[in-house]
């Protein structure tokens, strides 16, 4: 660790530096400035690495128990191809607007910052209000976690993933309070850009759920 943060703090430039972004070459991006906020970042990647390997069980699952349907419904007869195109439409958006939030962030933009993090959340919550409905759809059908293991996996790995995005923009909205308070600082930067990180980890594992869950589960 002591090597880790020794490379850091070559890279973060003066630490504990708090002020308006600077790009220059020296200095590198203001949520790097300070070596104990770079320290988190790289403790941060960690993290979605143990996350990886929950999300990799849970499609590993999946994939054993999709064709366990005890008679229930298959894939092909659940699936909604309108709302899951809608869900991923609206993710994929969602992850680009976030980048441009730490876009904004990296050139001293607090207004474009917020403004773009509400944007972010709004179409968040757009995606989870499809997906609960998804879900309330396949209930009244009786298509429940109970009925068979195709149905316990799919429900466990998606509503993982909607947990995930619910967290997301739980914490985002306090990323969102504290911009909008303190303003652009080494501190406030970081957790810009960790939660726009965390939110396209959520991105990358929704395009493996809409490509192994809903397109093989329609097509196959």
């Amino acid at each position: 660790m002591a090597v880790v943060e020794r490379e850091l703090k070559r890279v973060a430039g003066r630490a504990h530096q708090e002020g308006p972004l600077q790009e220059d070459a020296g200095r590198g991006p203001l949520e790097y400035r300070d070596p104990h906020q770079a320290v988190k970042i790289f403790g941060f990647w960690l993290f979605l690495a143990t996350d990886m390997l929950l999300f990799a069980c849970l499609f590993a699952t999946y994939l054993v128990l999709r064709t366990h349907t005890d008679g229930g419904p298959t894939a092909r007869e659940l699936f909604d191809i309108p709302g899951f195109t809608a869900e991923t439409f609206l993710l994929l958006t969602s992850s680009f607007t976030g980048g441009l939030a730490t876009l904004a962030m990296r050139r001293d933009r607090r207004n474009q910052v917020l403004g773009w993090l509400a944007v972010t959340m709004a179409l968040g919550l757009g995606f989870l209000g499809l997906e609960i409905k998804e879900f309330a759809a396949d209930v009244a059908v009786g298509a429940t976690m109970q009925r068979s293991g195709f149905l316990s996996a799919f429900f466990t790995l998606v509503g993982t993933h909607g947990a995930h995005v619910t967290y997301g923009i739980l914490w985002m909205l306090m990323v969102f309070i504290q911009v909008s308070r303190r303003g652009l600082t080494t501190q406030t930067a970081r957790k810009v850009f960790t939660v726009n990180l965390y939110w396209h980890f959520l991105d990358v594992v929704w395009v493996f759920i809409f490509t192994v869950v809903y397109l093989f589960g329609v097509v196959m």
